[in-house]
């Protein structure tokens, strides 16, 4: 499976523009299909039909107009230039965080299998004594034909590239200051309008240091839960994120991995619904993790093709039949601004390296 690549240039409002008319094709498909996912999403989980859900999509944008006003202008020129409605690619974008304001304020939670798994490597433990990071992203198989990789040259801030969806914004990336961002989902109750996901993470990545885009993680009114890495050469910071917390972890105190269930027990008790192979994967990954102090992004890449714990892996397939397949993996080497990156599992995507143009990441 190849990667798809786009470049795109200009002011926020240009490289919008751009994005939507050239992947405007896409992004309308995706859209239909995360549409079609919701609604029997909902449907389980004993609501009818999408109006509230678009309601709900709709007050978060505008939430994100006064935390992001960059952000927001870029997603509706990529609406005007895709010809979607802004809502409607807002919503369907921010799908995970935007039907949990309608089925997890208090109620049980649907049981689905998704997820990721990251990996935060310290310089103590990679053979160029520099930090590394990657992740899977996990979701709906057929999300798998919507991946692609986006690169922005803007006129005014960091150049960026991120493994997203089409007509999404930032979902895994690295900028040219060497800073990467990536996400897990997890599910609690106490979802609310606030700012999704993608938001937070588009953000944080224009900044210019890991100090400042952690930062953005932190304090977000964030709508849903999360867990948010922060990366660049020195090292990485996770911030475990709820509407009402939030929880540090950092490799200076070693690599660790992540799943899909809280680690910290004031979102421990208000979680639910556990994905069956969150448990597992998070297991095997600080196994992994734990082996070795000579890391590099080729062992990280052995990492994320592991099969080991069959349908319970950290790489998973469509033939699992757990309700997720890994959609796309990304490894980072901000030292050296290599950003390593495939559409579909580890083992079956042809990887490829996205380059910066600018080359401006410090080495400390």
């Amino acid at each position: 499976m190849q990667l798809p690549q786009f470049t795109v240039s200009g002011s926020r409002v240009q490289m919008g523009q751009q994005y939507g008319r050239l992947c405007a094709d896409m992004i309308h498909a995706f859209a239909t299909d995360r549409v079609s996912a919701v609604e029997v999403y909902l449907s389980e989980a004993g609501h009818s039909g999408t109006d509230k859900l678009f309601a709900a999509g709709a007050a978060c944008l505008e939430q994100v107009r006064s935390f992001d006003p960059e952000g927001h202008a870029e997603h509706l020129a990529i609406a005007e230039g895709a010809q979607i409605d802004p809502v409607h690619l807002f919503t369907t974008a921010n799908m995970t965080d935007v039907r949990d304001i309608i089925v997890l304020p208090g109620d049980p939670p649907v049981t689905e299998d998704e997820g990721c798994t990251s990996a935060l490597v310290p310089a103590s433990h990679s053979s160029n004594g520099h930090s590394l990071q990657g992740q899977t992203w996990d979701l709906n198989g057929p999300d798998v034909k919507h991946v692609i990789a986006l690169h922005q040259i803007p006129d005014e801030g960091p150049e960026v590239w991120t493994v997203t969806c089409a007509g999404c914004q930032t979902l895994m990336g690295m900028n040219e200051h060497g800073v990467t961002v990536g996400t897990t989902n997890l599910k609690t109750t106490g979802a609310r309008v606030g700012i999704p996901y993608l938001s937070v993470l588009h953000k944080a990545l224009r900044q210019k240091t890991r100090a400042e885009a952690s930062a953005v993680a932190q304090t977000a009114p964030v709508a849903g839960s999360h867990s948010y890495w922060i990366g660049d050469a020195a090292g990485a910071v996770e911030w475990e994120r709820a509407p009402d917390s939030a929880f540090l972890r950092s490799t200076d105190d070693g690599p660790f991995a992540r799943t899909n269930h809280c680690l910290f027990d004031a979102n421990i008790a208000i979680e639910d619904a556990l994905s069956e192979t969150t448990h597992s994967r998070l297991t095997r990954m600080q196994s992994l993790l734990d082996q070795s102090t000579d890391h590099s992004l080729e062992s990280l890449k052995q990492a994320f093709s592991s099969r080991a714990d069959g349908r319970l892996s950290i790489n998973r397939f469509a033939e699992d039949e757990s309700g997720a397949t890994t959609n796309a993996v990304v490894a980072f080497n901000p030292a050296e601004l290599e950003f390593l990156a495939c559409r579909g599992p580890a083992t079956e995507g042809v990887w490829v390296q996205l380059a910066f143009e600018r080359s401006l990441a410090t080495t400390p």
